[in-house]
């Protein structure tokens, strides 16, 4: 028979409170449900573990039993483990009926929610278990069953998630919006929120394929992609743009109009800017997800252009300059 280490088992030190057993218990209990993992026998087995673990270090004469067995065991591995490990002194007596406290409905409900009781506990708890506390394995899925049932009726299992993909474009990701969608024969709203990205999940919460049995609906997860726009390279939160200007401007400088996803400003132009040159506008680029009203920044660049418009005069004007600087 093997030893089982329960502390090790729920993630949990040996000197943990109950408070925080508890804790630790509904967390992995509920993450590894069979209603929530239908077919997957892995995920069944650790339910079943877990369950066995939470049984018995949550009573207090369970827990200190087993806590002295365990230093015991740990004893006499210390010691090099010779010859077998006296089980006999450990051993529930006979006739003195299961010692092991199961949950009641209310600690069921409270646990699981919706989930429904304990799942399919076929096979029990392990003979180290059973050895122990006195429980027999058959005994124990029949506890457990009955307990379950004591809820009434079928047991509700919640509806499967779904998934879906909505595109959206860089101003929609900008302002936030909603969008009306349709998933097979309805109609859903789903908001977009600031700051959104592609690869960004959303989750609609009752939207994905009905429950049973009174179970509630599963969710609809969203994958985003956000186009790309032709004014602007998104990189993270930050944006950057090109500042088209002709060359008098670059030159004398001057004032320039430019368009942000936020509304027109005006950029000031210091004279002599060459082409490529740099402005950073704080605030001005994507808000981050989950944080509205903090925002990323705009890189703005200048790139010199000629003129379509040019005149004659213009031309000479210049080649005159040009031959100037040769000399």
């Amino acid at each position: 028979m093997d030893f089982k280490d329960y502390y090790s088992i729920l993630g949990v030190k040996p000197d943990a409170d109950i408070k925080t057993i508890k804790k630790t218990y509904h967390q992995l209990a509920k993450k590894y449900h069979p209603d929530v993992n239908p077919g997957d026998k892995k995920a069944e087995e650790k339910f079943k573990e877990v369950t066995e673990a939470y049984q018995a270090i949550s009573d207090p004469e369970n827990r200190k039993k087993y806590d002295e067995l365990r230093q015991n065991y740990q004893q006499w591995q210390q010691q090099g483990g010779r010859e077998n490990f006296d089980w006999n002194r450990w051993q529930a007596s006979p006739g003195t009926g299961r010692q092991t406290r199961t949950m009641t409905p209310e600690e069921f409900a409270e646990i699981f929610g919706d989930y429904g009781g304990m799942g399919d506990m076929s096979g029990g708890f392990s003979d180290f278990f059973s050895t122990i506390f006195g429980m027999g394995s058959r005994g124990g899925e029949a506890e457990y069953q009955t307990t379950a049932r004591k809820r009434g009726g079928p047991r509700p299992r919640a509806g499967q998630d779904t998934e879906a993909e909505l595109t959206v474009t860089l101003e929609e990701s900008f302002h936030g919006s909603s969008r009306v969608i349709q998933i097979g024969d309805k109609k859903i709203e789903a908001k977009i929120p600031k700051g959104v990205r592609s690869g960004s999940k959303i989750r609609l919460s009752g939207q994905g394929r009905p429950g049973s049995g009174g179970g509630p609906s599963g969710n609809l997860y969203l994958t985003i992609t956000v186009q790309d726009d032709p004014r602007y390279i998104r990189e993270n939160d930050d944006l950057k743009m090109d500042i088209p200007i002709d060359f008098y401007t670059a030159i004398f400088g001057g004032e320039t109009s430019l368009k942000t996803l936020s509304g027109e400003i005006l950029l000031k132009i210091p004279p002599m800017s060459q082409s490529g040159k740099k402005f950073r506008l704080k605030g001005k680029g994507m808000p981050k997800l989950g944080q509205p009203k903090a925002q990323g920044d705009l890189y703005a660049q200048i790139k010199i252009i000629i003129p379509e418009n040019i005149t004659e005069t213009e031309l000479n004007t210049l080649k005159q300059l040009a031959e100037k600087r040769k000399q």
